[in-house]
């Protein structure tokens, strides 16, 4: 929770220190990892979280209710926004590398289980991955994970649903399972 805040409910609240724990923080860089993030660009996404939490208590805003519940959810859309962006400059790489002649690539594969499932989560959705992370790596129970992403709970047993399907189905065509 919060230290330092001056009261509770509705309106601002100050915080003297950071306004993430270290359990906090640690969390929100497993999201981040675990999103797809990598490890040279954590603290920035770490930085973002409490930037958006000290904007939000500037605005006035209520604080939320369950800051860490909140804090891996805007991890989690940080890890969305940096996979967008890795995607834009992929499809500038692929349409430079068409203007090249094609270079032959070495496709070694590996079958390690968390490189495996890693390679999944990439390959998922944004939203049935953001789902996946919250639940199963951030550990947020699914009515948590709706109220955070205002989405129905349906709709995040739905995307986790399809999204574990998804996984079990392309670490059996990788053989790793």
């Amino acid at each position: 929770m919060l230290r330092g805040r001056t009261r509770r409910g509705r309106g601002p609240y100050v915080t003297d220190d950071d306004p993430l724990d270290a359990a906090q923080e640690r969390r929100v860089r497993a999201v981040l990892a675990l999103g797809g993030v990598p490890q040279a660009d954590l603290p920035d996404g770490v930085q973002q979280v409490r930037l958006r939490l000290l904007e939000r208590a500037a605005s006035g805003r209520e604080a939320p209710r369950d800051v860490s519940a909140w804090a891996a959810v805007v991890a989690s859309n940080l890890a969305m926004d940096w996979h967008r962006a890795k995607r834009r400059q992929e499809r500038l790489g692929e349409r430079l590398a068409a203007l090249r002649p094609a270079q032959s690539t070495s496709g070694e594969e590996t079958s390690v289980l968390s490189l495996a499932v890693a390679r999944g989560l990439d390959a998922l959705p944004d939203a049935q991955r953001q789902v996946v992370v919250l639940r199963f790596y951030a550990d947020l129970p699914v009515r948590s994970i709706a109220e955070q992403l205002g989405v129905p709970e349906g709709t995040v047993k739905s995307r986790l649903h399809t999204a574990v399907r998804a996984l079990r189905a392309r670490l059996h065509e990788d053989e790793v399972v």
